[in-house]
């Protein structure tokens, strides 16, 4: 009966992470539930969180075809990152960064609800007359920015996609549905990279997360499949109500 409800969870994992993100805001407390320690349940969570952000990728597809080339080098930082916080989890208790939770994920989200005028504002800052620079330089400071939130993302991911949601809207991917597909690719990044550190480490409890894991494979599919259905405007929409249901539920446990 427990391995039915690790997989229905993790349906609902995959599905909002395929969204929006801050599917683990969901799977983390469950984990806990279960009598795994915040440690194991965050460290889990890289097993749990990669399957369905790679069939969600699949899903998006043929939006990710039509994206530059380029901006698979932002990918790079991104396993660097999440590889830096991996480690630094492997060393660290969860219960020292679990108060600052509430407060990332908002900043987060306040940022991609106001990221139309943020974006139209920096535009007009990076348009000029050396072309060549105005394409390039945006991803040169994207990769930095991308740096640090990736070892966020490496130590706690929970929000974490929200930010490359908000990332990704700065740039020239003006279709909701390509930067959604291309969270999902830096949070595959981000997430391979964390497993790989934390694969011998001891802290991944492998029978909660494979169940949940299976689950998250196919919430991540259908999740992409439906939210390309509905319109830019009611996914930007959905992704500022999960996230701000987020930052008052981790509040509320938080103090």
């Amino acid at each position: 009966m427990n391995e039915i409800i690790l997989f229905a969870v993790g349906l609902i994992v995959g599905a909002m992470n395929s969204i929006a993100g801050g599917g683990m805001l969901i799977g983390f407390p469950v984990l806990i539930a279960t009598g795994l320690t915040p440690l194991i349940a965050n460290a889990t969570s890289s097993i749990i969180v990669l399957p369905g952000q790679i069939t969600s990728a699949y899903g998006y597809r043929k939006y990710l075809r039509t994206v530059p080339r380029r901006y698979i080098l932002l990918l790079i930082p991104c396993f660097i990152g999440g590889g830096m916080g991996a480690l630094l989890l492997r060393s660290t208790p969860s219960d020292k960064f679990s108060a600052l939770i509430p407060w990332l994920i908002f900043m987060a989200v306040i940022l991609f609800v106001f990221q139309p005028f943020l974006h139209k504002q920096l535009n007009k800052h990076l348009h000029g007359p050396a072309k060549h620079r105005q394409r390039i330089q945006p991803l040169v400071l994207m990769g930095i920015a991308m740096l640090p939130i990736s070892i966020y993302g490496g130590y706690f991911g929970a929000g974490y996609g929200f930010v490359m949601l908000a990332l990704f809207g700065f740039t020239r991917l003006h279709d909701m549905h390509k930067i959604n597909g291309m969270k999902n690719l830096a949070v595959i990044a981000v997430t391979s990279a964390g497993l790989i550190c934390l694969w011998t480490s001891g802290l991944i409890d492998w029978h909660h997360g494979i169940f949940m894991a299976a689950g998250s494979a196919f919430g991540g599919y259908y999740g992409s499949v439906v939210t390309q259905r509905m319109s830019n405007h009611a996914v930007r929409v959905f992704v500022a109500v999960i996230g701000f249901g987020g930052v008052i539920y981790l509040a509320l446990n938080s103090y």
